[in-house]
């Protein structure tokens, strides 16, 4: 009997840990309040209202005339992107910004779906919200949040927007898709206190998407979307049905992280390593500490005083338009700094590229975007959400030029539940933007498998 009772509270004592792990693996938010002042008696106002871009001609006048006084500065001779953006080639993007660019064409065009605002925790939070058009009778379009990074913007979407939306094959999933800005980003209100970092951010997300009725959803997304959206999910597991990422930085190094370092260049295959993850990861000190260091003085400023650089770039478009467009550059292909013209028009247009920036121009976000890498590194490495494991369903699409690289087994440590993990053909950061076809194609694969509609 006492033999039998031992086992019994064993076994619950075993239960109980395994519940109280389970507890605390959520991560915990309370609500904030980022609006001017102190937080007012009541209840917030909840409606939605729409939204619609807009510009005026003092506003491109104004464009213009700062454009027109730049003052130029040469390159050094054969230095190409290696030392920044080229000045060369940027005078050639000025030009046609000045002479050739449209903007009333492209506020037309990001128009084209709908917009909308509404107030959470004291600011306005802006979001395009496309729906199918023609959605099959006794069908239902599956809720997707796509999240946006730095120096993009909700823009980055509208190249794979009408193909989750509007697939072109019926065995595959139709979306409704929702992409808001991050706050202080593009039009979304940008916080007045300090503190409003990416678990901020993911608490807003997850109220927007109750919001507009949604009780399970899907989120995506890369660069800082890939960290707010996998903080929705260790948030509200129930809530995020599925997690999908093109962007998957090395978390903190455990012990299989560092013999993989250690060893698994020499012995590749017992880390499950590609022929590209040893490309990516080796020799370690060049490809993982050289490289970082070379292309994260921008995360530097930003995380240290964003407001001092930030002021110049909110007065000079020239100057903002250098900044935004070298990440453009490098972040696609570490090669393209070797090209005179940082090998941006191979694939992207001048126009979606300055559409990009204008949103930035226009909103005067950029000093407000900056602080973003304040209230995040600010508050150190270890905080409580690098720490937790993610338990919902995730897919990873890995682009060979992503700006940092985490092979399958160093994913796995933080993503318990990995139902995908797809190298990609080609392509790099701004995935959305660079290759919606092939972005749309692993999405659709991942919420496929989790829906049970493919096997693995």
């Amino acid at each position: 009997m006492y033999k039998e009772l031992a086992v019994a509270l064993g076994l619950g004592a075993v239960v109980a840990l395994v519940f109280l792990k389970k507890r605390k693996s959520v991560l915990k938010a309370e609500d904030g309040w980022w609006g001017v002042g102190a937080c007012p008696q009541g209840t917030e106002d909840d409606s939605i209202r729409p939204f619609k871009v807009e510009t005026t001609s003092e506003e491109i006048e104004d464009l213009h005339r700062r454009l027109d006084q730049t003052r130029s500065f040469p390159s050094l001779e054969d230095s190409q992107f290696n030392y920044g953006f080229n000045s060369k080639y940027l005078e050639k993007v000025v030009s046609y910004w000045r002479n050739d660019f449209n903007w009333r064409k492209q506020v037309d065009k990001l128009n084209k779906y709908p917009h909308f605002k509404t107030k959470i925790e004291g600011i306005d939070i802006h979001y395009v919200h496309v729906k199918p058009k023609n959605l099959a009778e006794g069908t239902r379009a599956v809720p997707l949040m796509m999240v946006h990074g730095w120096p993009g913007s909700f823009y980055e979407f509208y190249g794979i927007i009408p193909l989750l939306t509007e697939p072109s094959s019926p065995d595959d999933i139709t979306f409704e898709v929702i992409c808001p800005s991050i706050p202080g980003y593009g039009f979304s209100e940008a916080p007045h206190k300090k503190g409003f970092d990416g678990v901020c951010a993911a608490h807003i997300f997850n109220k927007l998407m109750k919001r507009l009725g949604f009780n399970q959803y899907y989120v995506q997304g890369g660069d800082w979307g890939s960290l707010i959206t996998t903080n929705m999910a260790q948030m509200e597991p129930n809530a995020v049905k599925g997690l999908h990422i093109n962007f998957a930085p090395p978390g903190k190094a455990g012990l299989v992280m560092i013999l993989s370092i250690l060893f698994g260049r020499r012995f590749p295959k017992l880390f499950g390593f590609t022929e590209h993850d040893v490309k990516r990861l080796f020799p370690t000190m060049e490809k993982l500490v050289m490289d970082a260091i070379k292309e994260s003085g921008y995360m530097h400023i930003q995380s240290t005083k964003p407001d001092t650089a930030g002021r110049g770039l909110n007065d000079s478009p020239v100057g903002l338009a250098a900044y935004i467009l070298e990440k453009f550059s490098t972040w696609t292909d570490p090669e393209f700094k070797n090209l005179e013209d940082g090998g941006l028009e191979r694939k992207y247009s001048l126009d979606d590229l300055l559409t990009n920036v204008m949103i930035y121009w226009t909103s005067r976000c950029i000093i407000s975007s900056m602080r973003f890498y304040k209230e995040n590194f600010g508050k150190g490495l270890n905080q409580p959400h690098a720490k937790l494991p993610v338990y919902v369903p995730t897919g990873v699409a890995s682009f060979p030029y992503e700006v940092m690289h985490s092979p399958k087994l160093w994913v796995t440590q933080k993503y318990h539940k990995l139902k995908t993990y797809t190298p990609m053909a080609r392509g790099g950061h701004f995935a959305a933007m660079e290759e919606p076809q092939l972005l749309a194609e692993d999405v659709q694969n991942f919420v496929k498998i989790v829906e049970k509609r493919k096997k693995k």
